[in-house]
């Protein structure tokens, strides 16, 4: 089913942005800050950094700009401050609810009697 189950994320608010990464899950975050030899890829559910535009970690998430991205880190080069996010960071996991409904049930009485 689209939409349910674990998301894990690590948030972190630097210079008045809010930025988040998304991980696999809470034991490889845990795994790769206590043993640096582990490969980001096992760690992370895609290499995209994301802002909330001063809306928290709660907040709705959109790509973070190259400018956004040099203002906050010096850089905009991901595979550098996907690392500083993870070491400073906040994990974050939620559950994630199926928001769909069947075509049938949102039609109401539009639905095809016969």
């Amino acid at each position: 089913m689209r939409g349910v189950g674990e998301v894990s994320k690590v948030y972190l608010q630097k210079n008045n942005e809010d930025f988040v990464v998304l991980v696999e899950d809470q034991e490889s975050l845990k795994k790769w800050k206590n043993d640096a030899s582990v490969p980001l890829m096992d760690v992370m559910n895609g290499f995209k950094i994301f802002t909330t535009h001063r809306q928290g970690s709660q907040g709705v998430l959109d790509s973070a700009s190259n400018a956004i991205l040099d203002a906050s880190f010096g850089t905009h080069k991901v595979d550098d401050i996907i690392p500083i996010i993870l070491r400073e960071g906040q994990l974050q996991v939620s559950n994630s609810q199926d928001h769909g409904s069947s075509t049938n049930d949102s039609m109401g009485s539009m639905a095809i009697r016969r």
